[in-house]
């Protein structure tokens, strides 16, 4: 079971994401900004980061290139909002290992994880 930390700055979006995956994963943490995403990560080490584009003091781009940067292992998931294409291609230049698309479902969710980690 992949341990998975949460980044995102809307509580709706983290509470979502968090009765999606709790079923399959352990979350291990819950973050709502770019530089609380790599102090986590940094802390607990998880499998997967969920990571939010567009999110205040560092958005989820930088804090992936700092993730990235720091262990490149690491599997980061960037949740990105419908019309955000450019903000994705910068996403993929820090690292992501892939995205997934705002408002989402359960199944495109879990098929993203299982690209990137598999089981």
């Amino acid at each position: 079971m992949p341990d998975v930390l949460i980044a995102d700055d809307s509580e709706f979006m983290r509470n979502l994401l968090r009765e999606i995956l709790e079923e399959d994963h352990e979350i291990v943490g819950e973050v709502e900004n770019g530089v609380e995403a790599v102090e986590v990560f940094k802390e607990e080490g998880p499998d997967l980061v969920m990571m939010d584009i567009v999110m205040p003091i560092r958005d989820g781009i930088e804090a992936t290139d700092e993730i990235k940067s720091s262990n490149p292992d690491a599997n980061v998931i960037m949740c990105t909002s419908v019309g955000q294409e450019e903000k994705m291609k910068e996403a993929v230049k820090a690292g992501a290992d892939g995205y997934i698309t705002k408002p989402f479902q359960k199944p495109s969710v879990m098929e993203a994880i299982e690209d990137v980690v598999p089981s």
